[in-house]
């Protein structure tokens, strides 16, 4: 069983399970009912997405201190209690079911899921 760490709008992987998505904001001009069919997120999660300051913080990393500030401040925002516990019951279910969770950015070494992946490989999770 595994978690896998997907964007967003891209092919779900055979197996896959569950899509959660960790993004702030649904896709613009997407039908809610098409979420799913068009690979998005079969349930919406914007706990484990940045707050709005931190995305455009994310945004504005143009250089490698830039990128460790916004990380910082993520995992800060990840170790309140309510998203603790999230990436907690995260990594345990990821013992014993198939899913993902993502966000529609291109590049996940500058997205916040690459955060999510190593807060989530702290607590134990199963990851693919």
């Amino acid at each position: 069983m595994t978690i896998r760490i997907v964007r967003l709008g891209s092919p779900r992987a055979k197996d896959e399970g569950v899509r959660i998505g960790t993004v702030r904001r649904p896709p613009r001009g997407v039908p809610k009912a098409e979420f799913a069919s068009r690979d998005f997120y079969d349930i919406w999660y914007p706990m484990l997405s940045p707050a709005p300051e931190l995305v455009q913080e994310a945004q504005a990393a143009h250089d490698q201190a830039g990128w460790d500030r916004f990380v910082k401040h993520f995992r800060k925002q990840m170790s309140e209690a309510e998203p603790s516990r999230t990436l907690d019951l995260l990594a345990a279910l990821s013992h014993q079911s198939h899913f993902a969770i993502g966000c529609y950015c291109e590049d996940e070494a500058h997205c916040h899921r690459s955060v999510l992946r190593q807060l989530l490989a702290e607590r134990g999770a199963d990851l693919a």
